[in-house]
């Protein structure tokens, strides 16, 4: 299946975070601090607003955007106005 954002919209893959601390300890999924970055996978049509080329690794706002799931792999789909910063 293929999804491809519209206007100013941008699609973000998820990354995995540690769950295990430097010592070894194993932290359960609902104590983790949910993710703020990501890999931009694709984007909308609206090139006038979107400051973002896929591939970019990017920083957005903690409770923005849809979360979706394709294929097994989990992605977020956000308004460019929630990215915050490009992770370079």
């Amino acid at each position: 299946m293929t999804v491809k954002p519209l206007d100013d919209r941008v699609m973000v893959k998820l990354e995995k975070t540690e769950s295990k601390t430097a010592g070894g300890i194993i932290i359960p999924d609902t104590a983790q601090e949910k993710t703020q970055t990501g890999t931009v996978t694709a984007i909308g049509d609206n090139k006038d607003v979107i400051k973002v080329a896929v591939g970019q690794k990017v920083m957005y706002d903690k409770y923005a955007g849809t979360q979706i799931k394709v294929d097994g792999v989990e992605y977020l789909i956000l308004k460019m106005s929630d990215i915050i910063a490009i992770i370079e």
